[in-house]
């Protein structure tokens, strides 16, 4: 049996010069950082909403779901704010291959005094909720039903969790703080993107307190963040407009159901590191971007490509 870890100390900082939001509020932080503390990214970007959804659920204690297409950062917004309020921070991904066991604990044998003996080892859910810890479930509408349901205890108000095998009911530790990352609101797969999403029980949504949406960001702060990432790109302000611009259209080309696939700022960022390596941006794009598409598709891109940077890919 793990030992409750206790409340570590706390100041105050300033949403505005931590966050860069306009905001006068000011929220406790952890002065100390540990090993599960993420690493602070300083490039980048924070969307005010989605931002001041996460700092309710870190201050406040509210259960989060924060939604959005794949590559917007989801994952790493929680993991940004976690790291700036020097609060530790886990996740676990709910693949189809994760169990209740793996969550919750199972018997294991081990040696002790030269003996064999059968003893209770904790999952990864019971270990967080006696500490000071920001549990992540990320691909939150593709985890297992049973799995989804030993997750449904810890979003009611209080929080406590039974282990069965070991008649003990936790507590949560005050500074516990439990968070989802999704694709879908779980309302499944309805457009075939997301393969493996689930259709969630509505009872468990209905239980998460704030349920925040991120979107990408405006093209200046997107041309930043690929500047940032890849500095060989940071003088090249034109190319990188058109870049951002081209990803822009295959999301309204997505949206309106003309393209089954987008392009994320992950994928921005692959292509200008592509560019570094190849030295030409059309066979850096078909590389990133173009070779993932439809075949049928593909004269969409090309004509997108042309609409962005005024000439068509040769070639591609």
């Amino acid at each position: 049996m793990s030992d409750p870890s206790p409340a570590p100390t706390t100041r105050l900082v300033g949403v505005r010069d931590t966050f860069g939001i306009d905001s006068d509020l000011r929220v406790p932080a952890f002065v100390e950082r540990d090993a599960h503390v993420p690493e602070i990214d300083p490039v980048y970007r924070f969307q005010p909403e989605p931002t001041l959804a996460l700092l309710a659920g870190f201050v406040h204690n509210r259960r989060v779901l924060l939604q959005g297409l794949h590559g917007s950062g989801k994952s790493s917004h929680v993991e940004q704010v976690a790291a700036r309020l020097n609060w530790p921070c886990i996740r676990i991904n709910l693949d189809g291959h994760l169990s209740r066991l793996d969550l919750v604990g199972r018997d294991v044998v081990t040696l002790r005094d030269g003996r064999q003996v059968t003893e209770f080892q904790e999952g990864m859910l019971p270990w967080a909720l006696q500490r000071p810890v920001a549990l992540v479930f990320d691909e939150y509408d593709a985890g297992r039903p049973e799995v989804m349901f030993v997750i449904q205890r810890l979003l009611e108000r209080d929080g406590r969790f039974t282990l069965l095998d070991q008649n003990r009911v936790l507590t949560p530790h005050p500074g516990f703080r439990l968070f989802a990352t999704a694709n879908t609101v779980g309302l499944g797969n309805l457009n075939g993107l997301y393969h493996g999403a689930q259709r969630l029980n509505q009872a468990q949504i209905d239980r998460w307190n704030i349920v925040a949406t991120l979107d990408y960001l405006p093209a200046e702060e997107e041309m930043a963040i690929v500047a940032a990432r890849v500095p060989a790109m940071a003088g090249q302000a034109a190319s990188l407009r058109a870049m951002v611009a081209l990803a822009e259209l295959t999301r309204r080309a997505f949206a309106a159901g003309d393209l089954s696939l987008l392009m994320s700022p992950r994928t921005l960022i692959s292509w200008a590191e592509n560019i570094e390596i190849f030295g030409d941006a059309v066979t850096a794009f078909r590389l990133a971007f173009l070779n993932k598409c439809d075949e049928a598709e593909r004269p969409v891109v090309e004509e997108l490509y042309q609409r962005a940077f005024g000439y068509a890919p040769g070639g591609a």
